[in-house]
């Protein structure tokens, strides 16, 4: 199948004592849970009393997703990735937002898997198709709960809707089947994805170089019972860092797992969470707007990723990931979560 290459749209602990023993463990425990979770869907679709309006049902939003990058009884987008193991510490900033647990106290094991964009599971790190790029994180959290968050290195999406982004999608299927007529009528009408299209960060050095962000807002709420709109916001201590035209074009298609593993075997990856705070007369329902620069941020805490998880077939297949999946403290505010917690099962049922 034919892919534009230009940039495309897009979305447990540590066990120092045995480390081998302890990666059996993990990928067996992260099976359990995130295959309860699909099976149980717990979207949570009226936690905030959202609602979605949306036409396309599930199972044609992930047809709409295979028709543009194709069938590969994968992730039906950001199927290429990798998955590493580490911790969140909670900041002390994080209470005056929310009282959600795994924002409090001493901090929980996480994992977090790193990906490419497009439902394509080999597509070359080197391509535009492969931005954004994708990192999602599950926190582990006693009694076999968890919870999610799910971000991408672009800050914004291309539309407003779950509808419009069907259509953007069957008109990048179009595009790749030799019509480009659809695609180019959609972009004509929606400036915001054309500039979603054209406007991806150069490639990074490492998925540890990037700063990646929420994609839909949520509502948080204190113990005090105040509440704030916040999209989340993942930013590397390394800072962010790219690679020259000159060096994309000798870069390995793989470049960005074997940097990596290299990286964490040498030293933790760090990255701090901030959740960006939406002000009055900021678009809560709409993630094709993004806030401005100068709202204020509010550090959650810091992610310190250690080591390699086992990356098997089964462990990637089995990993779900949901921004729905929240706990008290936290809220969906945009129906397109809605949408999204609909969708996922469907998606991890493909790809078994």
């Amino acid at each position: 199948m034919k892919v534009l290459d230009s940039t495309l749209l897009t979305p447990y602990c540590q066990f120092a004592a045995d480390r081998d023993a302890s990666r059996h463990l993990f990928a067996l425990t992260l099976m359990v849970l995130s295959l309860s979770f699909a099976l149980t869907v717990r979207a949570q679709d009226g936690n905030a009393g959202v609602e979605s309006k949306t036409v396309a049902s599930p199972v044609q939003m992930v047809q709409a997703l295979n028709s543009a990058f194709g069938a590969h009884h994968a992730r039906a987008v950001h199927a290429k990735g990798i998955i590493l193991q580490g911790s969140f510490l909670p900041a002390a900033s994080a209470s005056r937002l929310t009282r959600a647990t795994h924002l409090q106290g001493k901090g929980e094991a996480v994992v977090v898997r790193f990906s490419d964009f497009t439902g394509i599971p080999d597509i070359a790190d080197t391509v535009g198709a492969s931005r954004p790029r994708g990192a999602a994180i599950k926190f582990l959290l006693p009694d076999n709960q968890s919870t999610d968050i799910v971000l991408h290195s672009f800050n914004g999406f291309p539309v407003a809707t779950t509808d419009e982004f069907r259509t953007l999608l069957e008109a990048i299927g179009s595009n790749g089947r030799g019509d480009s007529a659809p695609l180019g009528q959609f972009l004509n009408t929606h400036p915001i994805a054309k500039t979603f299209l054209t406007t991806q960060k150069p490639m990074s050095t490492s998925w540890a170089t990037l700063s990646f962000f929420g994609v839909n807002a949520f509502k948080l709420t204190n113990t005090a019972g105040e509440t704030h709109f916040v999209r989340y916001q993942l930013v590397p201590d390394a800072g962010e860092h790219f690679l020259s035209k000159a060096q994309v074009s000798t870069a390995n298609p793989n470049y960005l797992q074997t940097e990596i593993k290299q990286r964490v075997a040498a030293a933790p990856i760090v990255f701090k969470l901030y959740a960006q705070v939406a002000e009055p007369g900021d678009v809560i329902e709409n993630p094709a707007v993004a806030w401005p620069d100068s709202r204020k941020r509010v550090l959650l805490g810091t992610l310190t990723l250690s080591n390699m998880a086992p990356n098997t077939v089964a462990e990637d297949k089995a990993l779900f990931f949901n921004p729905n999946n929240v706990h008290d403290g936290i809220s969906v505010a945009d129906p397109m979560l809605v949408d999204r917690a609909r969708t996922y099962p469907v998606s991890v049922g493909e790809r078994q």
